[in-house]
């Protein structure tokens, strides 16, 4: 007879492979967890809720009994882009060829409650989603889609109160009451303080927002989701899966204590909170992070003593990572996102987004958003994971992961709690520092090759595919959206608009009375997004953060390493031939609020010993130039993630030369397709950095341009 094999046996087995200790195999995630080469039923000693099942308390392995068995997951794909006559012809034939729900992307004017015609926001309409300006342009948007059939999910916080009024109304008069109406508006705004961004009024009133659409919603929408707590944001910011799992929940616990002061029993709203997650490449920790948001959601809603069950479960839509998606061999991306997209099924997803190839470099076409769509078709019928619920129960790893991820993430909830609650952290910039810090390391580790992505850092082709892409006119676009709302403005009776956004103004000024009550009112008398967003700017004001820039963390990872040692030595040496240390300005136009990259690049260079000015968010072209002026730098670092970078970059170069500072020089980073690179150099550009730049090349690249004009000067 042998003897039973146990992990002693193993590792000596172990060791003789690879002539070392198996313990030099642990591999240190970003989370603070230590993933072992083998994991065996040790592992799961002492771990609760092993024997939990589907449809029940905790809701550790499902929210249904049956899961996909019974049904699958929807598929419902992100999508928006130029005019609403655009996106619905796009809804039309993606609903035709499967998709089972639409959702919606829109342009960042919207998000931030501006109309197509304010000038802050030429570069940005109809750019990364669509415009829409009135109810007119929401109805063009549903026009022959039956609402009360399909459900319909809005991404949608800064101008989340027009927005949904305008939807409503759409609905109404496509004689669909609310009451029928279906879907999910986001409205989550403190995700917006912490990462992306797209907010308009301080905390203490958008939360006053949040808790009236949540009531709103909860009397007069029963079928209607008040909110997507999102935690998709965080992660493609930067954070751990740690972070972003404690944070959403801690959200959502903060959000429920919002609606709770508007005198609603727990039970009346409970059961339409939902959550959207991120699914990155880290594939079995993914599937394991919605299995323990699950198990910590339902703990968290016990402390509220609700009586139905369905109060205490999470229900999740995810999406697959975009920031995983690179320029590099673009193909790779149809896979990065099909692996992506099994383990969010294998984590039970209620429903879907699964991102197209392109999207690191440009809106997608429909010929990719039609292998995007069939990848979830291919999971759904032909691979037998819908067979099975929760087919990862009882895997020794798994189990460990989802008990590891649910002890740390409940760790960082109770230090939020112990702040006062997750709006005082966010004042606090907790959440948003660890964020950055987190995002920076994984820059540095990606640059210096330990983190090898397949096509940027390793494996690299010598020559790169150019995508056929779709490009927005812009200015088309803007143009039809003018003449739209001015002819919506000269139809309405002006005496009952006034009347409308008087009626909202004081409600939001006295706290009596309910502001989504209000805005649909102003909608039906054919109020603009901007006009009833202005209504409550003025009474609350407009939010402006404080751009702050981590330090000593992208510096840290390369410690002594020759590389970056030379390149801070050659820094320092033009400094002192300078006479004073060299200045970059790291600005961000328009209206795009993902910072991500910039404030990477702040930080790295920072580090690397360049003096950083972080400019702003939302500045114009004009005032951008004025700050880099009155800074007196010698370089505007622009970064671009929302495709407006062809009018937003030669403005800028235009509006420095206008006020005689055509000496400073002009570089721009971010999401831009190569064949925009030449445009930008013959209008005033000095260098183009594209996605998957490394950090250290371009802080060279820079420094070759400031040595090259001071050789000149």
């Amino acid at each position: 007879m042998t003897d039973k094999p146990t992990i002693d046996s193993w590792k000596k087995l172990a060791e003789r492979e690879i002539k070392a200790s198996p313990d030099t195999l642990v591999w240190n995630t970003p989370e603070g967890i230590d993933v072992k080469p083998l994991y065996t039923a040790d592992d799961l000693a002492g771990i609760d809720n092993l024997d939990s099942m589907p449809g029940l308390a905790p809701f550790l392995r499902g929210p249904r009994a049956t899961m996909y068995t019974g049904r699958p997951w929807t598929i419902r794909q992100y999508a928006g882009f130029s005019t609403a006559e655009a996106s619905n012809s796009f809804y039309r034939k993606a609903l035709a060829a499967g998709q089972q729900g639409v959702s919606v992307a829109f342009d960042l004017a919207t998000h931030r409650g501006y109309d197509s015609d304010h000038p802050r926001v030429e570069g940005d309409v109809g750019k990364a989603g669509v415009a829409i300006d009135s109810v007119e342009d929401m109805k063009i948007l549903f026009d022959g889609i039956p609402l009360e059939k399909i459900s319909v999910s809005m991404t949608m916080n800064g101008a989340v109160i027009p927005i949904l009024a305008s939807f409503i109304v759409a609905g109404e008069e496509q004689g669909v009451p609310r009451e029928q109406l279906s879907g999910t508006i986001q409205n989550d705004i403190l995700k917006e303080f912490m990462v992306r961004n797209t907010y308009i009024y301080p905390p203490e009133p958008s939360m006053r927002i949040v808790a009236d659409i949540i009531e709103y919603t909860a009397k007069e929408m029963p079928k209607f989701n008040s909110i997507s707590i999102s935690g998709y944001h965080m992660q493609e910011a930067g954070s751990t899966l740690v972070q972003e799992l404690a944070f959403t929940l801690a959200d959502g616990r903060e959000y429920v204590r919002a609606a709770l002061t508007k005198g609603l029993n727990v039970d009346e709203f409970a059961g339409r909170l939902s959550f959207f997650f991120a699914i990155g490449m880290n594939f079995f920790m993914e599937a394991a992070k919605l299995r323990a948001a699950r198990l910590l959601w339902s703990r968290i809603m016990t402390e509220f003593e609700p009586k139905k069950a369905s109060s205490l479960m999470l229900r999740t839509h995810c999406q697959t990572s975009g920031v995983s998606l690179q320029e590099q061999d673009p193909y790779n991306n149809i896979v990065r996102t099909a692996f992506e997209a099994m383990s969010a099924a294998l984590g039970g997803t209620q429903s879907l987004h699964t991102n197209s190839f392109d999207e690191a470099i440009a809106l997608p076409t429909e010929f990719s958003a039609r292998i995007a769509r069939n990848t979830q078709l291919i999971l759904q019928h032909e691979t037998g994971v819908t067979k099975v619920v929760d087919p990862l129960a009882g895997s020794y790893y798994v189990e460990s992961l989802t008990n590891d991820l649910a002890e740390k993430a409940w760790a960082l909830i109770e230090e939020v709690e112990a702040m006062g609650g997750m709006t005082k952290a966010v004042a606090s910039g907790l959440p948003k520092r660890m964020i950055e810090e987190a995002a920076t390391r994984r820059q540095a580790a990606v640059d210096k090759g330990e983190e090898v992505i397949v096509g940027v850092n390793k494996y690299r082709l010598e020559e790169e595919d150019h995508l056929d892409i779709l490009e927005i006119d812009n200015s088309a676009v803007r143009l039809s959206q003018i003449a739209r709302i001015e002819r919506t403005r000269r139809q309405r009776d002006p005496h009952r608009v006034e009347a409308a956004l008087a009626a909202l103004e004081k409600i939001a000024r006295s706290g009596d009375g309910n502001m989504l009550a209000a805005a649909v009112e102003a909608s039906r008398a054919r109020a603009t997004v901007g006009e009833i967003s202005d209504a409550m700017r003025r009474a609350f004001g407009d939010h402006a953060a404080v751009p702050e820039v981590v330090e000593n963390v992208y510096g840290q990872a390369y410690d002594d390493e020759p590389e970056f040692q030379t390149l801070v030595s050659r820094l320092e040496q033009f400094a002192g031939s300078l006479g004073e240390k060299p200045r970059i300005m790291v600005a961000k136009l328009g209206q795009d609020g993902h910072d991500r990259g910039a404030k990477i690049i702040a930080s790295a260079f920072g580090d690397i010993g360049f003096e950083v000015i972080a400019g702003p968010l939302f500045q114009t072209p004009g005032e951008a130039a004025d700050t880099a002026i009155a800074f007196r730098v010698h370089v505007v670092g622009m970064s671009s993630l929302a495709a407006g970078h062809k009018t937003l970059a030669p403005q800028l170069v235009a509006a420095l030369k206008a006020k005689g500072a055509e000496d400073i020089i002009v570089v721009v980073g971010g999401v831009i397709p190569r064949q925009d690179y030449q445009y930008l150099l013959d209008h005033g550009v000095s260098a183009v950095f594209g996605p998957g730049t490394n950090v250290l090349d371009a802080a060279r690249a820079v420094l070759d341009l400031m040595e090259g004009k001071r050789r000149n000067q």
